[in-house]
């Protein structure tokens, strides 16, 4: 089971209307569409790499593993960051996909 970040788990805490509307949002967002869950976690670990949130990489990461993604895929998706957001910004989500996946 994924461990969550004890922020996280306190603002969800404290707005529970607002955690469920979100859930809501995000599982209405997964089902509206074709892809498999595999694909779904790698499309949102590369956003999370594009947008630079460390915590999003962590848990893309391991919910990638989760289903089903191998390691060569979870970095194919770090080295595509290169071009596209740049070597700095790829270097440090390869820094949190790697710290991630040495739990594993």
């Amino acid at each position: 089971m994924e461990q969550l970040p004890k922020p996280y788990l306190e603002f969800r805490d404290r707005f529970p209307e607002l955690a469920r509307a979100y859930d809501t949002l995000g599982e209405t967002a997964h089902q509206n569409g074709p892809l498999d869950d595999k694909t779904r976690q790698l499309v949102k670990l590369a956003l999370s790499i594009g947008a630079g949130h460390e915590g999003a990489v962590h848990s893309h990461t391991r919910r990638a593993m989760h289903a089903g993604a191998t390691r060569e895929e979870v970095f194919h998706v770090v080295t595509l960051a290169v071009t596209s957001i740049g070597f700095p910004s790829a270097v440090a989500a390869y820094t949190w996909v790697t710290d991630e996946l040495k739990r594993k």
